[in-house]
């Protein structure tokens, strides 16, 4: 019998690949096209030449992997060679290099990640798994659990990662239990970039722009002086007299009219409020600053990572937004034309040290992440529901989002025995000062006919100004032990805990104005409208419409222990079975900011515990292939902005989103076959069919507050998801080293919400009454489930060098139409049409002096594809958006020292 080879460094073939305790930073070769060995720092630990030992003797040459580091889960192979990550891991995964993230050019980790096999990037950076939606899929930094700076989701928005500090990601499509319960679509783990294991440095920069932006109309405001660094400067700080009402804990009722006119005069000025034209907005920018270093301390090892970059990018949409509320949407409620300019500012900085002595390892590793919006808008349209009456809206807002993460990690091997041990902090937060709306209506007869004034009442006009705040903190830990109880036979058991504290305020005040206000004084721009002495001669007043829920507090506690044993029998079947019990509380409750307590039904607490099984069968019918069967329950938990009664602006959707208290936990039962074909170096065939049934699954419906349509959520009694996909690599040589790559793949999946005669849903209605109602009343069996689409393929042809870096990449991207939304009051649900995107993406590596270089060319969106979100029925169509993305080219340059 051949004598077992151990391979140490092969931890990642068992299932907890990148788990918990798993995700340690990387370090490994360079990408053999990257013409300078600093490039790829922290790659995927996929070596560069997954099979080079292909052709060896298997006793004599089994190719090293790089350390994916799986605390706890080593591998023994015993005869056979399998350095492919994808194929020697237990359960189904895909592997994003840096070397695939820089072959996609993608600023962001979430463009990068929609190029994986069933993977599409809905709104701002929420990446869906296979058709369900962001609450099902888990991202983790480095295996420990991250915070959102997002009011509306408990799930972080990849977007805000830039590639700059990832080093690879791996998605992990069917569960084992070393994961946590909440694993519906998928979990996709980030790995930062390790430590060294020489000294480089890297600076890079780009500048670009898109076709119905960049030099082209939009609009803007003022704001503050510092504003495109991202940090306000202090024009945005809370006025003096808003801040000493906040702090009293009266109601602004409870004011004097003086008071609340001492309020009013400072929330709209000329810098937070007034809109300008621009008849040339400016280029997009980027810089970035990469470097680390090792150092010998005689018998240890201690590296240093650093990275920071800046990016300004601007982004203007001409938007269609429309509503309606008749059932054959042949009538409209309101109909704009809205112009929106985005600027997007982002700053990022990574700091990493590890120290290395024998087998034993501590990695540090801190991330930070400052993500600003400053958004303009202007919209003029007819309003059906006030005698088609000719409005015109803007609004102006500045939205910060920040992401601290600092995590220790501890890896240590005794004998037979991997320990490893995790402990991270992370916060979150997210701040929108003066979020400002003004209306105007155009008056079509009298003295000022043809002109937009604000009455500031009845219809007549209207002034608001808010202010939300968001801060969560996430405290997460464990510890992980893996044994080698035979060469057959490996366990593995852990326990991991995490905590997460959000607080979430948002105040709006409105202006009234008295029926008496003159029209003369009605046409003035919104700072001198609002501006004191306005306010006071003419006895303007202010009310707060968030009184009812002006703040809440949310938690998550959850305490886990697993234990699962991966054997192998018959040298081609192995078996990994496990549990994992999983106990949690979850609360949301109001913060009472008043003196007199307010709005005390809203609380909503979920305690439950949990046991979680998972299997996987894999059985190897030849050495280059193999079938993975495999069976688990997991669950999928409310996110916290889900489950409160608050009224909360999405910019990204433009449309507003309200929680329901009373929703429940969902659960599901997942099924999968897998066969897989390795058949060269780098070269794959995968077919892969899936079933998911989900209890009380969480879905949106539509509804209407006054006259905006708003989204909130309700419990579905059932759905079923199941589909089918498929991926494919291939290289061909071209000529001399050049080669031509093509990578393909397609999913196709299908989801049905159950909806039979009896079946109920709880609505929360406000005032602590939660009403329970017949299901068919929110939902239509039959339906697909929130953000699924039925298709979803990428291709890439390519063209590579393989002794030096020249790459140029064709990428195709489509997606069909997604439910984005319920129809208000059972009326023909919203769609999403993603459409077919063309992207192309050039490499060349340059040398000069010494020095190399990478020189980066990117087109995206070549095929112009529109943005389209609409319902219909018949020959009637209403647009929620329609906007036209445009054609966007960047320009980019690194120098590799």
């Amino acid at each position: 019998m051949m004598k077992p080879l151990r391979l140490a460094r092969l931890l990642v073939l068992s299932t907890a690949l990148v788990a918990p305790a798993v995700a340690r930073a990387q370090s490994t070769p360079a990408d053999p096209a990257s013409g300078s060995g600093a490039q790829n720092v922290g790659d995927a630990g996929v070596p560069a030449d997954p099979q080079s030992a292909a052709t060896a003797a298997p006793e004599q040459q089994v190719e090293e992997t790089p350390d994916i580091s799986v605390p706890g889960d080593e591998i023994v192979v015993v005869g056979r060679h399998q350095a492919n990550v994808q194929q020697s891991a237990a359960q189904v995964v895909s592997v994003l290099s840096s070397a695939d993230i820089a072959r996609t050019g993608e600023g962001d980790i979430a463009g990068a990640l929609s190029r994986v096999t069933g993977l599409s990037v809905v709104g701002n950076g929420f990446v869906y798994v296979r058709g369900l939606g962001d609450r099902y899929s888990l991202a983790l930094l480095n295996g420990s659990p991250l915070p959102s700076p997002e009011p509306l989701r408990r799930v972080v928005p990849l977007d805000i990662f830039p590639t700059n500090v990832i080093a690879s990601s791996l998605v992990q499509k069917s569960y084992s239990v070393n994961f946590p319960g909440e694993f519906g679509g998928g979990v996709i783990n980030l790995t930062t970039r390790a430590v060294p294991k020489e000294s480089f440095l890297s600076i890079s920069g780009g500048i670009g722009g898109d076709t119905r932006t960049t030099g082209q109309l939009g609009y803007v405001y003022a704001g503050g002086g510092r504003d495109w660094t991202g940090f306000d400067d202090g024009t945005r700080r809370t006025p003096p007299a808003l801040e000493s009402f906040l702090a009293s804990g009266n109601r602004i009722s409870d004011l004097t009219l003086a008071q609340r006119q001492d309020v009013a005069s400072q929330l709209v000025n000329a810098n937070t409020a007034l809109l300008q034209r621009n008849k040339d907005i400016p280029v997009n920018w980027s810089a970035g600053i990469t470097g680390g270093t090792a150092f010998d301390l005689g018998g240890a090892r201690l590296g240093v990572i650093a990275t920071g970059a800046y990016s300004s990018k601007w982004r203007t949409r001409d938007t269609t937004q429309q509503a309606t509320d008749s059932s054959d949407l042949s009538t409209k409620r309101f109909d704009y034309e809205r112009v929106i300019t985005d600027n997007r500012t982002v700053v990022n900085g990574l700091l990493g040290l590890g120290l290395e002595f024998g087998e034993q390892t501590l990695r540090w590793t801190n991330l930070y992440i400052r993500d600003t919006l400053k958004q303009a808008r202007l919209a003029s349209g007819t309003d059906f529901t006030s005698g088609e009456r000719q409005r015109m809206l803007q609004d102006t807002a500045w939205y910060e989002r920040q992401l601290v993460d600092s995590q220790f990690v501890g890896e240590f091997k005794v004998g037979d025995m991997s320990i490893d041990t995790r402990l991270a902090y992370a916060n979150s937060k997210r701040r929108a000062p003066y979020e400002t709306s003004i209306g105007y209506v155009l008056r079509e007869t009298g003295p000022f006919a043809g002109n937009y004034l604000n009455r500031l009442n009845a219809g007549l006009g209207s002034a608001d100004v808010s202010f939300s705040r968001l801060n969560e903190n996430l405290w997460s830990g464990g510890i992980d032990f893996s044994y080698r109880a035979s060469a057959n036979l490996t366990v593995t058991g852990g326990y991991a805990y995490m905590d997460t504290d959000r607080t979430s305020s948002r105040r709006e005040f409105q202006f009234l104005a008295p029926s008496t206000l003159p029209e003369g004084v009605s046409l003035m721009r919104p700072d001198n409208l609002l501006g004191g002495a306005v306010i006071r001669n003419f006895g303007i007043d202010l009310i707060e419409t968030t009184e009812g829920d002006p703040a809440f507090k949310a938690s998550l506690t959850s305490h886990a222990y697993y234990l699962k044993a991966r054997s192998q029998f018959l040298n081609s079947l192995s078996l990994e079975l496990g549990a994992r019990f999983e106990t949690a509380r979850q609360a949301v409750a109001p913060l009472q900011v008043f003196n007199t307590p307010s709005n005390s039904g809203a609380s909503n607490k979920i305690e439950r515990d949990y046991w979680l099984p998972a299997a996987t069968l894999t059985w190897e019918l030849q050495p280059q292939m193999q079938v993975r069967l495999s069976a688990s329950k997991t669950i999928a938990r409310p996110q916290f902005r889900e489950l409160l009664f608050q009224q909360y602006y999405d910019p990204e959707s433009n449309r507003l989103f309200r929680g329901n208290p009373s929703l429940q936990d969902s659960q599901l039962y997942n099924l999968e076959a897998r066969y897989e074909w390795y058949f060269a170096r780098d070269q794959r065939i995968a077919l892969a069919g899936f079933f998911k049934r989900i209890d009380k699954p969480i879905e949106a419906y539509g509804s209407f507050i006054a006259e905006d349509p708003f989204t909130s959520y309700a419990n579905a009694p059932r759905a079923n998801l199941y589909g089918a996909e498929v991926e494919a690599q291939k290289y061909f040589d071209v000529w001399g080293s050049r080669r031509a790559v093509v990578i393909a793949n397609y999913t196709y999946s299908k989801s049905k919400v159950q909806v039979r005669p009896g079946d109920t849903t709880t609505i929360y209605t406000g005032n602590a009454a939660s009403n329970v109602q017949p299901a068919s009343n929110y939902f239509l069996d039959g339906r697909p489930l929130t953000g699924q689409s039925d298709h979803i393929g990428n291709l890439e042809f390519g063209l590579e060098d393989q002794d030096r870096l020249s790459q140029q990449t064709l990428m195709l991207t489509y997606a069909s139409k997604r439910l984005t939304s319920r129809g208000p009051g059972l009326l023909p649900d919203i769609y999403e049409y993603p459409g077919l995107h063309l992207d192309f993406v050039a490499r060349q590596g340059i040398k000069i002096a010494g020095v190399n270089m990478e020189a980066k060319l990117e087109l995206r969106n070549i095929t112009g594809t529109k943005y389209k979100e609409y319902q219909e029925s018949g020959d009637n169509r209403i647009y929620y958006n329609l906007y036209n993305v445009g054609t966007s080219g960047t320009l980019g340059l690194s120098i590799n020292f």
